[in-house]
């Protein structure tokens, strides 16, 4: 299986509260429709992490810490995954062929592969590994020169009845990694864990680039590495952000 043909890309401008629970909402929309959807956004400060971290002692304490800005719980496994400004979010998704999961990795690879070639339209050679000390560190990572710039995760489930895909990728755009470090590390070191993320692990597209206004260029060249029809469409926050592709 490889990515499905997107009509357009919506490029929502202003940061999205509750992004994880947006995403529910973008693949009910999918479902109904029967058609593929392309969502970039940021969200306010904050962190995500997979279910797991909520059975920890420290939980409670550390979600309802107000420094750490929202918090919020995926359903996917993986780490914990700072975000703010300067951090873009890439849902995809689409109607599953079946309702058994298959072709996963194709669809990591392919996921890596559009990112890749949107960074090479920026003069930035980025390649999939895993990179110690990052964090939500994976196989599927997007690295320059050694120093994750994008991680990617994919979940599978039944919505209404109908199977589908969900591909996520959150890429460092303009955001400084020693401070996103920083955050991640606070939040583990308030839940109370021995785990700590090195900010060497991780860069960002404007240091790749060596250029700080990189954010509308790297918005654009991916909306049209994935999308049919660009420009994308743009939803400012007061429009409806449900749209389909």
């Amino acid at each position: 299986m490889t990515l499905p043909a997107f009509g357009f890309v919506t490029v929502h401008r202003r940061p999205m509260t509750s992004g994880v629970a947006r995403e529910a909402d973008w693949l009910a929309g999918s479902a109904a429709l029967g058609r593929a959807s392309a969502h970039l956004w940021t969200a306010p400060t904050g962190i995500v992490v997979p279910r797991r971290y909520t059975t920890g002692p420290g939980w409670a304490d550390a979600a309802a810490d107000g420094r750490h800005g929202e918090v919020q719980v995926r359903a996917s496994g993986g780490g914990l995954v700072p975000q703010g400004p300067g951090v873009w979010n890439l849902s995809l998704a689409w109607p599953a062929s079946g309702a058994a999961p298959a072709g996963t990795e194709a669809i990591y690879r392919d996921l890596c592969a559009a990112l890749a070639a949107a960074l090479a339209r920026l003069g930035i050679r980025a390649t999939p590994q895993s990179v110690a000390g990052s964090f939500c560190d994976g196989r599927y990572n997007l690295a320059v020169d050694g120093a994750k710039l994008a991680g990617t995760a994919q979940a599978w489930r039944r919505v209404a009845g109908v199977p589908m895909v969900l591909a996520h990728a959150v890429i460092v755009v303009s955001a400084d990694p020693v401070a996103l470090t920083a955050r991640a590390n606070a939040f583990e070191a308030a839940l109370g864990t021995s785990t700590r993320y090195r900010p060497d692990a991780l860069t960002s597209v404007a240091q790749a680039a060596g250029a700080n206004d990189i954010e509308a260029r790297m918005l654009t060249v991916l909306a049209e590495q994935l999308a049919r029809v660009v420009p994308p469409r743009v939803l400012a926050s007061t429009e409806n952000p449900h749209g389909v592709a």
